[in-house]
């Protein structure tokens, strides 16, 4: 019954450093969402972001190895009900992550292949065009065309443009012609 209370959102941070939810144990975490998404009415937005970030973003950020089954269980769980909030908090921080961030990226292809809602790919795909293209993000990209999902002619725009534009640094690149391929051939009635 905590959560049916109309928290405000100071009361909702220092809720979730009160029960330590950032190092709390994964498995408690996996019973902690699966209570989460049995509450109704639905969290709001602002209150689903803030248990994202509070939840997984520490983790996901110092991942040095693919996750453990019980943190991939609650993550799945819960991107799949608050895809929106957990993509604006998490993807938005690993893209500004440094680095090769190699568990990361698998991480996300994983949840655009499995969990996104067909609004929320689009999302991510908006939050990769928005940063510099790099060798990291070519296999999240891949992964979102393999959705297959019908893109708004503005976002394919932006894609193949920013594909265009990026041609000569990625002129060595296999993953850049898989992915310049994989635009051809899922939109090629869009694509002129």
């Amino acid at each position: 019954s905590l959560m049916s209370l109309p928290l405000c959102h100071p009361q909702l941070e220092g809720l979730c450093s009160f029960l330590q939810l950032s190092t709390c144990p994964e498995p408690f975490l996996v019973r902690f969402c699966s209570w989460l998404l049995a509450l109704t009415p639905d969290l709001s937005y602002t209150s689903a972001a803030i248990l994202a970030e509070q939840l997984f973003l520490r983790r996901v950020l110092s991942l040095a190895q693919p996750p453990s089954r019980h943190l991939l269980a609650a993550l799945t769980s819960f991107c799949s009900k608050y895809s929106h909030p957990f993509c604006r908090v998490l993807v938005a921080a690993v893209l500004q992550e440094p680095g090769e961030g190699a568990e990361q990226t698998k991480l996300m292809c994983e949840l655009v292949e499995e969990c996104l809602e067909p609004h929320s790919v689009q999302l991510v795909l908006s939050q990769v065009l928005e940063v510099p293209l790099s060798e990291k993000l070519l296999p999240v990209l891949q992964a979102v065309l393999g959705r297959q999902e019908v893109l708004p002619p503005e976002l394919l725009d932006l894609l193949v443009l920013t594909l265009c534009q990026q041609a000569p640094a990625f002129a060595t690149s296999l993953n850049y012609a898989k992915l310049v391929t994989a635009v051809l051939t899922v939109y090629q009635s869009q694509v002129s």
